[in-house]
């Protein structure tokens, strides 16, 4: 990946929010790598030549072993870590099966509440989304 305006590598990323009865999916990262242990929302780096969605529909069926409808673009983000630049686009995604998600490619998963969301630590380059998620009650009943 090319660097940044600050030198730092930029990274872009998709992610998805996967909703279903009132409830998101997130999934806690597995040791060992960057931000170990935090929870985020299930998605991973874009391969070259991949759209976002492309990308997301395949870290899907890497993480959680299944498929999904990649919906609308929810919100974009860019974070600056220390080493390495994120792009993130969050995507409203349906789950498509085969069957319930499950860790294939992450430590856990886990269906979680609006009100739930602030039980778990998540990277710093999903605060912006984290507070707009809690605030939206929209999205949470909307499909």
């Amino acid at each position: 990946m090319p660097p940044n305006h600050t030198g730092a590598v930029a990274i872009d990323v998709s992610a998805a929010l996967l909703f279903r009865d009132d409830r998101l999916l997130i999934a806690q990262r597995p040791a060992g790598g960057h931000l170990a242990g935090l929870w985020e929302f299930p998605g991973g780096k874009r391969e070259i030549g991949e759209t976002f969605e492309q990308c997301l529909r395949r870290e899907l069926l890497e993480e959680l072993g299944g498929d999904a409808h990649v919906g609308t673009l929810y919100q974009d983000v860019v974070h600056d870590y220390p080493a390495k630049s994120v792009h993130v686009r969050f995507f409203v995604c349906r789950w498509l099966g085969p069957e319930e998600p499950g860790p294939v490619g992450c430590a856990a998963v886990r269906w979680v509440t609006r009100e739930e969301l602030s039980r778990f630590e998540f990277p710093p380059a999903d605060a912006a989304l984290l507070d707009r998620l809690r605030s939206d009650t929209a999205v949470w009943t909307a499909r």
